[in-house]
Parts: structure tokens; C-alpha cells; sequence
């Protein structure tokens, strides 16, 4: 089936007590067992597993081609999740640049715990090969990268791995299953931040992990989902698998949105550089179009000419586009990201990331005009 198909499908849940369309919501927290202990419906408690989690994890592992999918609280449990299945000791292959928080899970969290981790630049296939310890284990992938944009080979990455026996691990949060499968490039692990696009509408925590096979590492997965209790409430899941029927369409639509925004800031003369892997003038233009062959989300990046004050006023005039954290709703929001990440940040001062909702393109172009 076509994405589209698989979407609003590939969670549907069987109501055998009145025939809804709808997928109910299982609230309980626990299930009837048989007079011989069994369980008939094959389920036993809800941090165990639940049908709303069940259907959202079938739905997420239909979409990204996986055996398997985990569903987490939110996308800091998932990575988490994949770093509890490492033992003390072992090394952990990172990006230089990408998602501020997971990095900082690695280093203060679970460096603590043992875990070895290094940054490198995932642009440069020869750095990574180059980082690599007897006892790397596991490269995380983010691509496209926040919140610079840039673009990792993930073929290439997997191929050179694979040869060493590591793990891959993509976090395809900002590309989605709709417009980037890591697993078909040869990834092991695919992780998403749910909250942002799969939920859609600003109002769910998730994240997930989804696996190529079914083995030591994802029964490993499943033994800390349910050990640990990061998992995911029903009524969240619910909202979830919802939200994945909707996706194709609103990845298609925030996808078209940004190119176009991203092709007018470009040629604004108060933008020094926009950071959009869907424009020719993006440095992995065409590795992204090979990746993301379906479009290129809606995540765009402006450095704006002059310092950072000059930046966080911008973002203090725009009207449409709300300050906030987070991405992937309907709305637009924009951040400047250096002052959420903290002093230790390498993001550029007078960088502003902006997420590119569903709103009509010549309002949110006449908002950046009378801020700029």
C-alpha cells in the first residue's frame, strides 16, 4: 500500500463491542485473566501493553518498513531506551551537530552510568570512520540535523558500520516515515520524537523507537520499556495513531509551505543564509533529494544579518509565528535557538530555527516582511 493508504490504516483497531470506525480508547490499567491464568486477549497490564499502544506501534513500524516498534512517554525516553541497551563501557558515536538535549542525555546522564560518547561531524564519512573505537557500538544519525539542516549519508554510514558490526540508530524526527526511511538505507534503529509531526497538533509527548528485525536488541528494547515505565499512556497513543492518518497530507502541505518561504527569505536583503535542504544552494542538496525523494518537511533555518539582538528582535516582531519551543504543529512557531540551548552552545547567535505550520504561505510571508 501507498503511504497515504498505510496511514490511515495500519492502526485500525477491531471493535468487537459495537462496530465503531473509531478506535475506542482502552483507559484500564489492567485485564481479566482465564480460570487457567492466561490471558485471552493477550494482555495483562497496561505498562506491559495496551491495544492503543499496539496500534500505534504497528502503525509506526508499518510506515517506517520496521518488524517492530516501541512507543515511549516522550522522544528523550526512546533515545534513553537505546542507550540502556548498551553495557557500561561501550562507545557511542554522536553528531556534532543535532538535538542539544540528546547529547546531554548521553553526557550527564548516562556518562555517569559508563557510557563512552563522542561528537563528530556526520557530514564527513572519513571523521567518522576515523572516530571509531574497538569499542564503538552504536552511531546515532540525526538527518536532518537540528537546527542547522545538514544531511548525513545514511547508506553510506550504515555501510562502513556494518563492516565493524555497530548498530545505526537515525533519529527521523524532522524528515518523518512520510519522507525518509532509515531502515530502507540500512539503518537499525529509527527514532522519533512523536511529539512533533506524527502527533501534529501540539498537545502529546511521545517518541519511538522502531527496529529492522526482531532480535537481541529489540527484545532488550521491550524488557526497558516495560522495566523502566517510560511507557506511553492509551488516551496519548490514541492521539497518536490518529495523528499518523493525517500525516501524508500534512507532511505534503508543510513540505510545499517551507520550500516556498525558504525560496522567498533566501532572497530577502536582510537574511544573510537560510538553511533549507530543499534548496539548490543547500551543500547536500542533492544527497537530501536522494534521502527525502518525497519533499523536505518544514523546518527552515535564517541567519539574520547583524548580531543576535538584532535576530531575537525579528523573532520579538513576527505576529504569526508564535516563540516557542518545539516543532511539527500546525501552527508556525520560531525559536532562537542558541539562547534555549545554553552558553555551550555552537549554534549561531543571530540564528533563528523556524517550524513552518499549515497556515497559507503569503500570510506567513507578509509576517516575516514587516518583521524584517
Amino acid at each position: 500500500m501507498r503511504k497515504e493508504t498505510q496511514a490511515i490504516h495500519a492502526t485500525n483497531l477491531v471493535d468487537e463491542t459495537a462496530g465503531a470506525i473509531a478506535t475506542p480508547v482502552f483507559l484500564t490499567t489492567t485485564f481479566t485473566r482465564d480460570l487457567d491464568g492466561s490471558y485471552p486477549k493477550g494482555h495483562m497490564y497496561s505498562r506491559n501493553s495496551n491495544p492503543n499502544r499496539d496500534a500505534l506501534e504497528q502503525g509506526l513500524a508499518a510506515l517506517e518498513g520496521g518488524a517492530k516498534a516501541f512507543a515511549f512517554g516522550s522522544g528523550l525516553a526512546a533515545v534513553s531506551a537505546i542507550f540502556q541497551c548498551l553495557a557500561s563501557g561501550d562507545h557511542v558515536l554522536m553528531p556534532a551537530v543535532g538535538y542539544y538535549a540528546s547529547v546531554k542525555l548521553a553526557e550527564e546522564i548516562m556518562g555517569p552510568w559508563g557510557l563512552q560518547m563522542t561528537q563528530v561531524n556526520m557530514e564527513d564519512l572519513s571523521a567518522v570512520e576515523a572516530a571509531i573505537l574497538p569499542n564503538t557500538k552504536l552511531i546515532w544519525i540525526e538527518t536532518p540535523a537540528n537546527p542547522l539542516l545538514s544531511i548525513t549519508d545514511i547508506t553510506s554510514i550504515c555501510t562502513l558500520a556494518r563492516a565493524r558490526g555497530i548498530r545505526v540508530a537515525v533519529d527521523n524526527t524532522i524528515a518523518t516515515p512520510i519522507l525518509q526511511n532509515p531502515i530502507a538505507l540500512g539503518a537499525d534503529f529509527v527514532m522519533h520524537a512523536t511529539t512533533k509531526y506524527i502527533g501534529g497538533h501540539s498537545d502529546v509527548l511521545g517518541g519511538a523507537i522502531v527496529v529492522r528485525t526482531e532480535d537481541a536488541w529489540s527484545e532488550r528494547l521491550k524488557r526497558v520499556q516495560i522495566l523502566m515505565g517510560a511507557t506511553q499512556n492509551p488516551l496519548d497513543c490514541y492521539l497518536l495513531a490518529r495523528g499518523l492518518k493525517t500525516l501524508p497530507l500534512r507532511m505534503r502541505e508543510h513540505s510545499v509551505t517551507a520550500w516556498e518561504l525558504a525560496s522567498r527569505l533566501e532572497k530577502h536583503p536582510a537574511i544573510e543564509r537560510v538553511h533549507y535542504p530543499g534548496l539548490a544552494s543547500h551543500p547536500q542538496h542533492a544527497l537530501a533529494l536522494r534521502q527525502m525523494p518525497r519533499g523536505f518537511s518544514g523546518m527552515i533555518s535564517i541567519q539574520i544579518k547583524g548580531d543576535e539582538a538584532n535576530a531575537r528582535l525579528v523573532a520579538g516582531r513576527l505576529r504569526l509565528f508564535q516563540q516557542a519551543t518545539s516543532l511539527g504543529g500546525v501552527e508556525s512557531l520560531v525559536e532562537h535557538r542558541r539562547s534555549i540551548e545554553g552558553p555551550q552552545s555552537t549554534t549561531p547567535g543571530n540564528l533563528l530555527r523556524i517550524s513552518v505550520g499549515l497556515e497559507h504561505i503569503d500570510d506567513l510571508w507578509a509576517d516575516f516582511e514587516q518583521a524584517l
